[in-house]
């Protein structure tokens, strides 16, 4: 009898000790590392998390591709980073991160309140406990846990004349090399495509190596642009996009219906990035702004919807994903003479 008990435990221990060392490890970028703003986001998350008896284990990259690397290798169960990234593991997600995609212009101006409401409802969802909803945030055996925003992406210009697409003609722009929907839609424009990523765009635009570079204010201070727009430059108001983290996991080492619960909770938190959005969004000094006549602003939406409609059919991006962005813009927007055709509606 004694010799059960010391076995029973044994097994006791054992099973506990497999729990202790279980903790899943989850890999975030932040370009600030540890002390940036989602970073300390995913640490409330981790705490949250543990109701539904999940111990995740935090660790902060400022190089995303690395992350990214550490997630593919197995050595991270679950992984957040920008969607240009996370596109490989899920592309109906990532759809958001389209050029225009989100984008609502009402009589020549853009609407951002609306636009940003645009990202609101698909992260609504993408969060709704269904079993269609699991199929597309599922890709093998990889699932998206969540979106959250980090701004709309702008173009930071070396010079405030770069204020129409016919200025751009033959300028440099830089692409992110793993995007290769940027890339097109630079040539698109006539302009020269610079391949860069995160680590180094903003260094390319502050050396003076290219005359553009998209990026949410989020990354004004942070990153420094002010050095690379001088006197001269300046913040071209008109999102070209708007940009994404997402988070992914191994569905293999997470419980079961856990996307569910961790999309919901990232839901929860819209409202409290978006006040950092805005925060963000007041840092750009104001004369630092270009803005750009309302023609212009219709022909850019105009550019971005054939471009985004032309790259989905070059297979770049998805277009389930793209199908659920329009139904979501036009019933915010159905005046919208887009709400009228079947770009975009028809595809599966």
């Amino acid at each position: 009898m004694q010799l059960k008990s010391h076995v029973v435990a044994a097994a006791l221990l054992a099973s506990l000790s497999c729990t202790a060392q279980a903790a899943q490890k989850f890999c975030v970028y932040d370009f600030l590392g540890a002390s940036g703003d989602l970073f300390s986001m995913t640490k409330d998350y981790a705490l949250a998390m543990q109701r539904y008896g999940v111990d995740i284990e935090l660790k902060g990259f400022n190089n995303e591709a690395l992350a990214v690397q550490e997630f593919k290798a197995g050595n991270c169960d679950a992984l957040m980073a920008s969607a240009f990234r996370t596109r490989q593991f899920n592309s109906v997600a990532a759809s958001i991160d389209s050029i225009g995609a989100t984008t609502i212009l009402r009589n020549g101006k853009v609407d951002m309140p609306a636009t940003y409401e645009v990202l609101r409802k698909l992260i609504q969802i993408y969060a709704t406990p269904t079993a269609q909803v699991t199929a597309l945030m599922t890709q093998g055996n990889y699932e998206v846990g969540g979106i959250s925003a980090i701004g709309a992406a702008y173009l930071f210009v070396n010079d405030r004349k770069l204020n129409s697409v016919e200025a751009f003609a033959g300028k440099r722009i830089t692409a992110f090399d793993y995007d290769k929907a940027q890339g097109a839609m630079i040539q698109r424009i006539g302009a020269i495509p610079v391949a860069a990523d995160l680590s180094n765009f903003h260094l390319k635009f502050n050396n003076g190596s290219v005359d553009a570079a998209p990026a949410p204010t989020m990354a004004y201070r942070p990153l420094e642009f002010q050095k690379g727009m001088g006197n001269k430059g300046g913040v071209v108001r008109f999102p070209l996009m708007i940009v994404s983290y997402q988070m992914v996991f191994n569905r293999s080492k997470f419980p079961e219906n856990y996307g569910e619960k961790s999309r919901t909770y990232w839901m929860t938190q819209y409202d409290r990035v978006l006040q950092l959005l805005r925060t963000a969004d007041a840092t750009i000094p104001p004369m630092a702004w270009v803005d750009i006549e309302p023609e212009d602003a219709v022909k850019y939406t105009l550019l971005l919807r054939e471009s985004r409609v032309q790259i989905a059919q070059q297979g770049l991006y998805d277009k389930r994903g793209l199908r659920v962005i329009k139904k979501v813009r036009c019933n915010i927007n159905p005046a919208d003479t887009e709400c009228t055709t079947k770009s975009e509606e028809d595809w599966r």
